[in-house]
């Protein structure tokens, strides 16, 4: 039934087995790797680290960028930095990686899951607007949920496979109710809402350099801030919170050991050169899916208006569950690796106790979702 989309796909790639995403590395990877080799200059200083950060800054338009070993790191430290305490809460979308949730959870705060858009994938202004003004009150310049009478401290919408949310509404919203936007942009490096990067509307957004993303450097992540002052400090928190000094070991906060190591930052100076490149082999690709199955029971999730995507994982739409899991079964059986959408956060264990209102759109989505093969084709 599926086989049409099988061979598709493997013709697309010259391949007979093809994967969900490799990295593609025809720059100046080798050659910035072994410069880092001969400096010995392979841990949390040298050059290559400073680079990578002032490329990120300049690429995305963000004031300040600083690098972190990865980007689960980076969204909890984040999270700390907006003022998030012990107890707090934490509005997010249940579409999301486990990641996100996890973050919120290591700030000894609460996950509440509100519902995607399904032409976004993201977190739906809608459901955030009408969650607020029905269960929240402002008290001393902060919002309270009226059912837990915690203090609801940020928001983290996700730009769900590079897809941007509608991230503008999200922080006017979530302004009016004194509530800190962190976004999620671990998958939507390259991305642009009406002309704008992903992760530079909040007070502070961070990105991933996964194995997998769009630009690797093999594991690693970045925060990205237009408060120059707070990019900074949280510079100063992921160095251990070492005063400078020539010789002598004095510390002013508790710290943490997040520096991502120069020879990771290498690679990533060498894939942040090819990253246009990139997007837009990744872009011809979704075109060349998006005809495709306009002749296909399936349908491919495109870009939303107002929206660049880097089309990170390409997202095609089945019937239902079970015509979902029969497509997996088949491309995965027969050499095209596909995966479905993430299991709904808030029906893992560790999440079920979380207060979660209507997610119909998510549940869609977790019904009919796959990811097809997204590498770059050189």
């Amino acid at each position: 039934m599926y086989s049409n989309i099988v061979d598709f796909i493997k013709q697309t790639y010259q391949k007979d087995k093809v994967i969900l995403h490799e990295p593609t590395f025809i720059g100046n990877e080798k050659k910035y790797v072994n410069e880092c080799i001969d400096t010995t200059f392979v841990s949390s200083v040298g050059k290559f680290v400073d680079k990578f950060e002032d490329l990120t800054a300049e690429y995305t338009g963000a004031k300040k960028a600083i690098v972190c070993v990865n980007g689960t790191n980076a969204l909890y430290l984040a999270l700390l930095l907006v003022g998030v305490k012990q107890g707090d809460e934490i509005i997010t979308q249940p579409l999301t990686f486990i990641a996100t949730a996890n973050s919120i959870s290591y700030c000894n705060a609460n996950p509440i899951f509100i519902d995607v858009d399904k032409e976004t994938m993201g977190l739906s202004p809608k459901k955030l607007n009408e969650f607020l003004s029905k269960n929240t009150e402002i008290k001393n310049n902060a919002c309270y949920n009226l059912k837990t009478r915690k203090k609801i401290a940020a928001c983290v919408p996700m730009h769900t496979f590079g897809h941007p949310a509608k991230i503008d509404e999200i922080i006017d919203i979530c302004n009016k109710y004194k509530i800190e936007v962190v976004e999620d942009a671990a998958e939507s490096m390259g991305s642009t809402y009406k002309g704008k990067h992903t992760g530079t509307f909040g007070k502070l957004g961070i990105l991933s350099f996964n194995g997998n993303k769009t630009i690797t450097t093999g594991g690693g992540g970045m925060i990205l801030t237009n408060d120059e002052e707070l990019g900074k400090f949280a510079k100063h928190l992921t160095t251990q919170s070492k005063v400078p000094h020539p010789w002598e070991f004095n510390h002013d906060n508790i710290g943490y050991n997040y520096r991502m190591p120069n020879i990771n930052a290498a690679l990533g100076c060498a894939q942040i050169e090819k990253l246009d490149f990139f997007i837009e082999k990744k872009r011809l690709l979704a075109t060349k899916y998006k005809e495709f199955f306009k002749n296909t029971s399936l349908q491919f999730f495109s870009e939303p208006e107002n929206s660049f995507s880097n089309y990170w994982l390409n997202v095609v739409l089945l019937e239902n569950r079970e015509k979902r899991n029969e497509f997996l079964e088949f491309t995965n059986k027969n050499g095209v690796m596909t995966r479905p959408a993430w299991t709904l956060m808030n029906k893992l264990p560790m999440f079920q106790h979380c207060q979660t209102e209507n997610i119909e759109n998510a549940q869609w989505f977790e019904d009919r979702l796959v990811n097809i093969p997204s590498s770059v084709i050189i």
